[in-house]
């Protein structure tokens, strides 16, 4: 299971990669892999401001839903326009291609409480 050492993650399995007071969202290797073929992605919440655990969308594979957490507060600046029209490109790049949206922080505080790479191999076993 490819887990990056330079993202931090949430235990609800979303990653998040910072750039200064900006950041990329994405669902992990793990998650796409426990849902299967996803077919439908769901986010309407750009430009909305939204707090750190709140929904953002949701992601639909063959079998199941699954609502989308913020993993720290912020304001939804981007949604990645490739999962529209071709949302399996998360199973196949979850790391890359397949990012979810890009938001702009809120309070950098809340990154503490993200989990490491090595921490979250453990939640997922």
């Amino acid at each position: 299971m490819n887990v990056p050492a330079d993202l931090k993650y949430t235990k609800d399995h979303e990653w998040i990669k910072v750039e200064g007071d900006t950041a990329t969202i994405g669902i992990t290797d793990f998650a796409q892999s426990e849902l299967g073929d996803i077919v439908y992605v769901e986010i309407e919440t750009e430009g909305e401001t939204l707090d750190k655990e709140e929904v953002f969308g949701s992601i639909e594979a063959v079998k199941t839903v699954s609502d989308l957490f913020m993993p720290v507060g912020g304001e939804v600046i981007e949604i990645n326009g490739e999962i529209e029209s071709n949302p399996e490109v998360i199973n196949s790049d979850a790391y890359g291609a397949g990012w979810l949206i890009k938001i702009k922080i809120s309070d950098t505080s809340e990154l503490d409480d993200l989990l490491t790479a090595d921490a979250y191999k453990d939640v997922i076993g």
